[in-house]
């Protein structure tokens, strides 16, 4: 009961020290990309872009994050997580800049992809800190708090965005209060307390023997030796975690974009009007956002396997159970209900992915790892509204749920089978 306690009161002191700087940066970045993000292809529509370019606009994001995980990976490695949350501070500034001042559509996108940029160096530099700084028995709720830091931003920046639309009447405003957030998040940066020194690098506790990663079974992260390997010999040695692990981990962030996707696809698909989709797709965030911390305690308690498992298999049922309400009379209900269940099982997932790829990256140069581990699961999170695009264009939106369903059950099984074998057991 005391050890218990006295790691619990450990637990507490850590996170309240990440506080200035790393959740409170997180935190204003979030919520001044959550509140620009839904206006991203107004403006460009604006800017006389049609509905198709507008949409490829919106997703310069996730394409600069996909294209800078492994950037950032290499600058965390060489020049330290602060410098780096400093320079994606200024990188993003840059980009939201250009994204309020350029006319043209062209300089417009290019300047939503530099934020991508930015996002990519913010969230690998945090999630490399995190990696290195937080002590294995209590990781998964620091990771969770991170996950729901950010959620909370994306949940709150929409209604910031409508309050300053109804004050100002432009869409340029929340670009601006972008802009003031990242202005904020320097400041914290640069001002706060160092991370890496305000909280010293625990025991790993793991075997720091030198081998490559053949992908017998070992009951921790794969080792690495104290220098320095380059990102794609990196990705080399950890090919085998990278190509398993990592492609369960990709599932997940499929079923999480599908999500956000289907949802208002479904309501507009069985004739809701767009107040009713958006309550329940808002009903759904929130209890998704409730269920955040939840995880982190689960995983710590319990093990890796007891969130992900239920997170899977509960958006897996979501998907293959709406997709045969399409046409019946209760279809409304349904979508609720179903929103609701994808909205728990999502929230169950909150850290997973930030936690596994803490569990399995090397202890003492994580970034090269982490970068690309976070590029796998953002590739699976681009691709997922590719795939539910292309399969209601050839055949129908049920379909495409139930192809996202079997894609979900897929990554349960794929979670089964890896985590045992390359993650760390959780030990009192």
């Amino acid at each position: 009961m005391n050890d218990s306690a006295n790691i619990n009161d450990s637990a507490g002191r850590i996170l309240t020290r990440f506080a200035p700087m790393i959740y409170g940066p997180t935190l204003l970045f979030a919520v001044g990309l959550g509140a620009v993000l839904p206006l991203i292809p107004v403006i460009a529509a604006d800017r006389g872009a049609s509905l198709a370019a507008a949409a490829l606009v919106a997703a310069a994001v996730v394409i600069g994050q996909l294209v800078g995980n492994i950037p950032a990976g290499y600058a965390v490695a060489r020049l330290g997580e602060r410098v780096t949350m400093v320079i994606a501070g200024f990188l993003g500034l840059a980009g939201v800049i250009g994204m309020a001042l350029t006319p043209g559509l062209v300089a417009f996108t290019l300047s939503v992809f530099v934020v991508g940029l930015s996002a990519a160096a913010f969230g690998l530099a945090r999630h490399s800190f995190m990696t290195t700084r937080v002590p294995l028995s209590f990781r998964a709720r620091a990771l969770s708090l991170l996950g729901g830091t950010f959620r909370l931003g994306s949940f709150t920046g929409p209604f910031l965005a409508a309050a300053l639309l109804a004050v100002f009447g432009d869409e340029h405003a929340t670009i601006w209060f972008f802009a003031a957030c990242l202005v904020g998040t320097i400041l914290l940066v640069l001002f706060g307390p160092d991370p890496e020194t305000a909280v010293s690098t625990p025991d790993p506790r793991r075997d720091e023997r030198d081998h490559e990663d053949t992908g017998e079974v070992i009951t921790g992260p794969v080792a690495t030796t104290g220098a320095r390997d380059g990102v794609f010999r990196t990705m080399w040695r950890y090919r085998t975690v990278l190509s398993r692990l990592g492609l369960a981990a990709a599932s997940l962030s499929a079923a999480r974009a599908a999500r956000s996707v289907v949802l208002p696809l479904w309501g507009v698909s069985i004739g809701l009007d767009a107040q009713t989709i958006a309550l329940v797709v808002g009903v759904s965030g929130a209890i998704d956002f409730a269920l955040f911390y939840a995880s982190g305690q689960v995983m710590d308690r319990f093990g890796r396997l007891w969130a992900a498992l239920p997170a899977m298999i509960l958006m897996g049922s979501g998907f293959a159970a709406l997709a045969f309400t399409h046409d019946g009379e209760q279809a409304a209900m349904w979508f609720a209900m179903f929103a609701a269940v994808l909205g728990v099982g999502n929230g169950l997932s909150s850290g997973i992915l930030l936690t596994l790829g803490a569990d399995v990256a090397p202890p003492t140069d994580p970034a090269p790892f982490l970068g690309s581990w976070r590029t796998l699961s953002d590739a699976g999170g681009a691709l997922a509204p590719v795939l539910v695009s292309a399969i209601t264009a050839v055949a129908s939106l049920p379909i495409a749920v139930a192809a996202m369903g079997v894609i979900a059950f897929a990554g349960a099984g794929a979670f089964l089978r890896w985590v045992p074998r390359f993650v760390p057991r959780v030990r009192d």
